[in-house]
């Protein structure tokens, strides 16, 4: 499965959090410890609900926690 485009900074906000493990941020958020694996390793996008709850848990905007890749230059159409 490919990367997807966005980035997140759930590992550092982890850390952050008295180095809260994946599967404590799973549990907070009503998943499994896989799921949070992958959108960590930004191999699966998150519903946009998830994406909310996760940055509820860290009490953090939305926008500290995701951020979508900018195209590159040679990707964009003039």
């Amino acid at each position: 499965m490919a990367k997807c485009d966005i980035r997140n900074t759930i590992r550092s906000l982890r850390f952050h959090a008295d180095e809260m493990t994946q599967a404590e941020l799973a549990q907070k958020i009503g998943v499994t410890r896989q799921t949070v694996l992958a959108i960590e390793a930004a191999k699966y996008p998150p519903s946009l609900e998830l994406a909310f709850r996760i940055a509820e848990v860290f009490k953090v905007p939305l926008d500290e926690v995701f951020m979508r890749d900018a195209p590159a230059k040679d990707d964009a159409t003039n």
